[in-house]
């Protein structure tokens, strides 16, 4: 049998955005699928600080974070992007012109304005990132901090075409929804990390599986020629999939991979 690699997303994919944990069934199913012999990797649009905590929930051979700015396996780092310094501080100052907020996301902090944010959302993730205990304790000023990529927020105050205008030259911008924007630099994203990725192992576009289940997974789906779609999902995968399996808590992960030959041991 041909060794296949596999890579997953992590929120609303392996990690449930209702318990906020990973099922058994399908920590149990990735460790099955390595001992087959297949490679099985996180895929995710967070940075490597925001994605440790799933580190030690499944059995991995690497990680992609950011969407494909920074790719470990096997323990080394192969690859990792970051925004330039002098780049970094324009966009800083261009988010707080236009009237937006977010986070900077690099590879061991995050990075947020210390005053209280107008946009709620803001907050909500400032307190969620600040309880992660991955909140640099240096606020925008400071004028040293490098990031592989960052998310931004508005409402009815903020500029959002005039800011993503600033963007076009160098940044790709993903909409989540809710007024919530993903922005990373062109020339990435998750199915870059995947063409990094088989390239190294010598591993065929034919036996790579992509597990997701929102617009940040879309570039992968649409690379990718076996798709698994989670049963909550966004609607603009729909085409792309060739298997919509069920949802995290109905063990949706277990249940493809038995469905489609990736672990042995039968998950119902």
């Amino acid at each position: 049998m041909d060794k296949k690699a596999l890579f997953f997303d992590i929120d609303g994919t392996l990690l449930s955005e209702i318990t906020h944990m990973v099922p058994g069934s399908a920590a149990a199913a990735l460790s099955e699928a390595r001992k087959e012999g297949h490679r099985v990797f996180i895929n995710s649009g967070r940075t490597l600080c925001l994605s440790r905590e799933i580190f030690g929930l499944v059995e991995t051979d690497g990680c992609l974070c950011g969407c494909g700015t920074y790719i470990e396996a096997d323990g080394r780092i192969l690859y990792h992007h970051q925004i330039p310094l002098e780049r970094c501080n324009r966009i800083k100052k261009d988010i707080v012109a236009y009237g937006l907020d977010g986070v900077l996301e690099g590879k061991e902090s995050c990075c947020m304005q210390k005053h209280v944010s107008r946009i709620p959302k803001t907050e909500h993730l400032k307190r969620s990132v600040g309880n992660s205990g991955i909140l640099t304790p240096y606020g925008w000023e400071n004028d040293q901090y490098v990031y592989d990529k960052f998310c931004v927020m508005a409402d009815a105050q903020s500029d959002r075409e005039g800011f993503f205008k600033t963007l076009e030259p160098d940044i790709q911008v993903i909409d989540r929804g809710d007024d919530f924007y993903e922005c990373v630099p062109k020339g990435h994203s998750k199915a870059t990390g995947i063409r990094f990725v088989l390239e190294h192992y010598g591993i065929s576009l034919e036996n790579a599986y992509v597990f997701g289940d929102s617009t940040n997974d879309l570039s992968m789906f649409e690379y990718a020629i076996h798709t698994v779609l989670m049963g909550k999902h966004d609607r603009e995968l729909e085409e792309y999939a060739e298997f919509i399996t069920r949802t995290v808590e109905e063990d949706g992960i277990a249940y493809a991979m038995e469905r489609l030959g990736l672990c042995k041991k039968p998950v119902s």
